[in-house]
């Protein structure tokens, strides 16, 4: 242990250097991370973070134990090492596993910075906690409830396996959060009760008691017809005039406690409330993750990808072993958020960078859409868009070059380092510079120290890369036009070489940075995967055909693959669930409703799930549904013709009362609310609904 400690701290050591430089780089590049504290950690320190979701303590619970054993078995076999993990929280906290190869460990800390940056911007992890002077605090938060919990779990007077049992229940529901509302949304929400047309009196079991006053029926009848029972059932009631997407913050305030013993729903005890908030509270802190997984990753492999690469933060010894950490990120079978996101990253800059110079090549004395091809000649654009030699090979080698733009006041040189270059090369335009970067920056090993973000962005420029050299010749004359409507007749330049000189290298980072800030996987998805980049990408859709019995290429359109792809991501692919009535044919019974979008539910783990609602609910449970229904025959003929068989879509409604789950018709009107005429993908389930 001593010795694994010695190795750990070494191990430590040796990365300072390259996580200062990354956080340097990071910065010129325009990037604004949360600070990052880095930890390095054995194989089984990093499994038992990964069951932790990625912090060192959780609260008491059987399935972080279940979690660590999948991790060590997957680990173990070769099935899924983990390179790193790094946290939403100011600081960050990342934690990189001592195994990695030093070309490795770079590429993790060059990712962790631009997760961290992601994090720190990203408007869908501010629902979690506001960005004040604290941050989000994650961690302390996290051991808060941990400390809690444990605390409530010890107690005498309470009985452990209720504690993990309601914690259980929870977990189970724990996406079924509002998503698109801060945490503590919930709380200022004011719930209508079933008495809604009595004024000024807040109990509904006194409006329902005074109503019934005003019959002035007989004590007989009023027992027969109105015993308590009767009554608790219509106080306990609650009916939101609109379906509430907060499941469980709906469950924590107006559910209760199943009671074996009487056969009755009872209130909840003060620390079964506590224990809900916090598993809650911690779906929220994980819902932005969730939400963003193809954007957060794509970020931060684009990032990787200019600084390991393109700027050399691999060492040339240590090239090949990133290439190949690289492939096998971006070469993962399945749908792969890593690679999704890194092309659909580089498709907005592209698409932004393109944009700019088509602007700028439109505004050309004598262009026109009409003769846009004919009258530019684009290989002299290529050749002009080219980064200026000195900006593009900056080193030690076009130091006196840099030095004269510089001197010139020119904005994509950092004139102070350069200057500090030329003191420690001590005027010797033959001389290296100083080796150890004591006197002056290290140039030999970060050249990227004698550039600006403007440098930088000229250096690594879309339309200079040799895969994105054409990308302006394949613009339509449809969209040269539509870009000409928006141009209005003023800022002409009287040459190419005048429109060029005021193109912008960095509009495709900077339309990055925009992007990061307001969209989750939803929007992004929904905005930018074009149909040139499906084209290009050679996307398609799948699906299981019932006449083929095997699952097949359904379409390449770009439409279809947009909305397969936005179901995948919707609700963090999980069926959107709401709350549309607390009592359900007036007897206090929940009736959930699943927003049926043509994606039918998992019925075996719905009716799980129903159970574990029943919980925090007290009373029966109802989920209302939609599932498509094949007969027999028509798959049968369906598989003569070679065709997919119609099925017909069937509303039903599952109860459970604590016994069996039941099957029940679906009243229409409850069929109407969840059905969905069309799906539109914007962040809002609500306007799915016709």
């Amino acid at each position: 242990m001593r010795d694994d400690r010695v190795e750990a701290k070494r191990e430590a050591e040796a990365l300072d250097e390259p996580a200062r430089e990354a956080r340097d780089l990071a910065e010129r590049l325009g990037l604004e991370p949360y600070p990052v504290r880095y930890w390095v950690v054995d194989h089984d320190q990093m499994n038992e973070l990964i069951a932790y979701g990625g912090f060192q303590r959780r609260y008491p619970h059987w399935r972080w134990g279940m979690n660590y054993e999948r991790q060590r078995k997957k680990d173990r076999h070769g099935l899924g090492k983990a390179f790193e993990i790094v946290n939403n929280d100011d600081p960050a906290h990342a934690f990189l596993q001592e195994s990695n190869a030093p070309a490795d460990q770079k590429a993790v800390i060059t990712h962790v910075e631009a997760h961290a940056d992601f994090f720190a911007n990203n408007e869908w992890f501010g629902l979690y906690a506001d960005r004040g002077e604290d941050g989000p605090n994650a961690a302390a938060r996290l051991e808060r409830n941990a400390d809690r919990i444990a605390s409530i779990a010890s107690r005498t007077d309470v009985d452990r396996d209720e504690v993990e049992r309601l914690i259980d229940a929870v977990s189970a529901l724990e996406d079924t959060i509002d998503q698109h509302s801060p945490v503590d949304a919930a709380r200022s929400v004011e719930e209508p009760g079933v008495a809604d047309d009595v004024s000024g009196d807040d109990d509904p079991l006194a409006a329902i008691e005074e109503r019934i006053d005003d019959l002035d029926l007989s004590e007989e009848v009023r027992r027969d017809v109105f015993d308590d029972e009767w009554l608790e059932a219509r106080g306990e009631g609650v009916e939101p005039e609109d379906p509430r997407p907060d499941v469980l913050a709906f469950l924590r305030d107006h559910g209760k406690r199943y009671d074996p013993e009487s056969g009755k729903a009872v209130d909840r005890e003060p620390w079964e409330t506590t224990v809900i908030d916090a598993i809650r509270e911690e779906a929220y802190y994980f819902a932005g993750q969730k939400q963003t997984k193809v954007m957060n990753e794509g970020w931060a492999t684009y990032w990787e990808s200019v600084m390991m690469g393109g700027e050399g933060f691999a060492g040339p010894d240590e090239f090949l072993t990133y290439a190949d950490h690289m492939s096998r990120v971006l070469g993962s079978p399945g749908l792969n958020p890593y690679k999704l996101g890194f092309e659909l990253w580089t498709h907005v800059e592209l698409r932004a960078a393109r944009r700019d110079v088509i602007d700028k090549l439109l505004r050309v004395e004598g262009v026109t859409a009409e003769n846009f091809h004919s009258r530019i000649d684009l290989d002299r654009v290529a050749e002009l868009l080219e980064p200026h030699p000195a900006i593009a090979a900056a080193g030690p080698a076009t130091l006196d070059a840099l030095a004269d733009l510089a001197a010139d006041g020119d904005p994509r040189v950092d004139a102070e380092a350069v200057d500090r270059a030329l003191s420690a090369r001590g005027g010797d335009p033959n001389a290296d510079p100083d080796p150890d970067g004591e006197d002056g920056p290290d140039i030999e090993r970060y050249p990227w120290k004698l550039l600006t973000r403007e440098g930088l962005a000229e250096r690594h420029y879309v339309l200079s890369r040799p895969e994105h050299r054409g990308a302006l010749r394949n613009v339509s004359r449809e969209s040269l036009a539509e870009r000409a409507r928006y141009l209005f007749d003023v800022d002409r330049y009287e040459t190419v070489e005048a429109a060029i000189e005021d193109v912008d290298r960095a509009a495709g980072w900077d339309r990055m940075v925009d992007v990061r800030e307001s969209h989750n996987d939803v929007t992004f998805i929904d905005a930018f995967l074009t149909d040139e980049f499906v084209r290009e990408g050679n996307y398609f859709t799948y699906e299981y055909s019932r006449a083929a019995d095997e699952y097949r290429v359904a379409s390449v359109d770009a439409d279809d693959v947009r909305k397969k792809l936005l179901l995948r991501f919707t609700n963090f692919g999980k069926p959107t669930v709401v709350v549309l009535d607390g009592n359900f044919r007036n007897r206090g019974e929940l009736l959930l409703g699943h927003r049926y979008n043509g994606v039918a539910l998992d019925e075996e783990a719905a009716k799980e799930t129903l159970k574990r609602a029943f919980e925090l609910w007290g009373r029966p449970v109802n989920l209302a549904t939609i599932r498509v229904e094949y007969g027999d025959g028509a798959v049968r003929r369906a598989k003569r013709r070679g065709e997919e068989p119609e099925g017909t879509e069937v509303g039903v409604r599952f109860q459970y009362d604590g016994g069996e789950v039941t099957e029940h018709d679906l009243d229409d009107d409850v069929e109407a609310r969840i059905a969905a005429d069309e799906v539109d993908y914007d962040t809002k389930p609500d306007d799915w609904l016709a």
